[in-house]
């Protein structure tokens, strides 16, 4: 009906009507004329999805605008769709001002009371004692154990110079050998003095200067922890050396080591 009285009076460019079923035979021979599908909106199960509406417009009032078109013409009327009932609407009552809400000031829980007979639960603790110590006598021992001098019948390193530097060191108890004190082996013991040694052949005067710098920086630290372990034991220590530069720049870089020339070597 729609194509038949107005189809020419409705706005192509924002409506357009595809045959979604099949059935419109008007329709198949105006899309064979025109080049795009029309069809009939009176049957209602073919009007959804039968008008796309590719612009910002209403269908129904596009509709009826072309039918009032229509019988201005002259043309006989078409009998408009029934109007739905429009539901009644309900006066929204007036707004009324929030009233301000102000914070509520935060109160810190009052802390809870232990019944007397019911008290706090204690917490773990470790143990309150000290496992036993050694008894002042058994470490006593352990120390005289291990700061007694013990003689060994041979030299470390097997270096023949130093060896006959370290066994003509005056009063030295074990010419020919060692003697381990503390954990270590010294090069000469003078008990008399209580006097530990160790000796050092090298050739310091001919060395270079670079040469001089490394020696020093290789032979203090291990000189400083021998004395150490002398002291611990109640004994003196001392350095041998061959030369007086050798003396001197020992010295340098510390001036509480005990250093000593040996002429006799």
């Amino acid at each position: 009906m729609l194509v038949e009285r107005c189809y020419q009076a409705l706005d192509h460019d924002r409506l357009e009507f595809h045959d979604l079923t099949g059935r419109c035979a008007i329709a198949s021979a105006g899309a064979a004329a025109m080049g795009l599908g029309v069809c009939v909106l009176a049957a209602p199960e073919i009007i959804v999805g039968a008008v796309v509406v590719a612009g910002i417009v209403v269908v129904g009032f596009a509709i009826s605008e072309a039918l009032e078109a229509y019988e201005k013409k002259g043309r006989p009327q078409v009998r408009p769709p029934p109007t739905l009932p429009v539901p009644e609407t309900r006066p929204v009552p007036e707004a009324r001002p929030v009233p301000e809400v102000k914070p509520v000031p935060v109160t810190k829980p009052a802390p809870q009371e232990t019944s007397p007979e019911k008290g706090p639960k204690p917490e773990p603790k470790g143990p309150d004692f000290f496992p036993p110590l050694e008894p002042p006598e058994a470490l006593e021992r352990e120390r005289r154990r291990r700061c007694e001098p013990i003689p060994k019948n041979y030299h470390r390193g097997g270096n023949k110079l130093h060896n006959k530097c370290a066994d003509r060191i005056p009063n030295n108890i074990n010419p020919g050998g060692d003697v381990f004190v503390n954990g270590k082996d010294f090069d000469a013991l003078q008990l008399a003095t209580r006097t530990l040694w160790e000796v050092k052949t090298d050739n310091f005067d001919t060395y270079p200067p670079e040469l001089r710098r490394i020696v020093i920086e290789e032979q203090l630290p291990k000189l400083q922890y021998e004395r150490a372990l002398a002291l611990a034991c109640g004994f003196d220590f001392r350095v041998g050396v061959r030369s007086a530069a050798h003396k001197a720049a020992l010295e340098l870089a510390d001036e509480t080591l005990e250093i000593v020339v040996m002429n006799w070597c």
